[in-house]
């Protein structure tokens, strides 16, 4: 199975305006679904049902305080002229804590042989981009400042995606609450 940790953005006014920057921006990208809105703190890939049994003993290790982190500023992968993956970014405070979080994630994953192949950076995928659209410099820039407000993390949650032809549907596996 396809898995992932990641946590789930679940503020509903929040989800409201992001919803409501994917209908104003004019870019021919496929928008997020709502319900799919997360920060992935680790992607695992293809696991097999024994292995993800040791993930989520592994992850159920893992001690954390809820946090606040504030939602702000759209950013690009890997360049607003290729463009690849529009993306929703984050607070400094928030983003480092959020940071924080994902190397617990990465420490307790890594002696089962999963490690991050590049340093983890806080963002929302809102767009994914499959074709060639050429420079949106200038509709980010229209939309570049937009604070979409604060969320509360309290929690992280072990997912399984499945791809299918509308878009891959997400399960949960497991979730780990911040503790009191």
């Amino acid at each position: 199975m396809r898995i992932f940790v990641a946590i789930e953005i679940t503020n509903n006014h929040m989800i409201n305006l992001i919803k409501e920057f994917q209908e104003n921006i004019n870019i021919d990208a496929k928008p997020t679904e709502s319900k799919n809105l997360h920060f992935t703190l680790q992607f695992l890939g293809e696991i097999s049902e024994e292995i993800t049994q040791k993930i989520i003993q592994s992850l159920n290790t893992i001690k954390f305080s809820s946090f606040d982190v504030n939602l702000k500023e759209i950013g690009v992968f890997p360049k607003p002229k290729f463009p690849r993956v529009i993306w929703i970014g984050t607070d400094e405070v928030g983003g480092n804590m959020l940071i924080q979080l994902s190397k617990k994630v990465e420490k307790v994953l890594e002696p089962l042989g999963f490690f991050s192949d590049r340093p983890f950076k806080p963002h929302i995928t809102v767009f994914r981009i499959k074709k060639k659209i050429g420079d949106i410099s200038g509709e980010l820039e229209n939309h570049k400042m937009i604070n979409f407000g604060t969320q509360k993390i309290s929690n992280i949650k072990l997912k399984k995606s499945v791809l299918a032809a509308g878009g891959s549907i997400y399960s949960d596996l497991l979730e780990i609450s911040a503790e009191k």
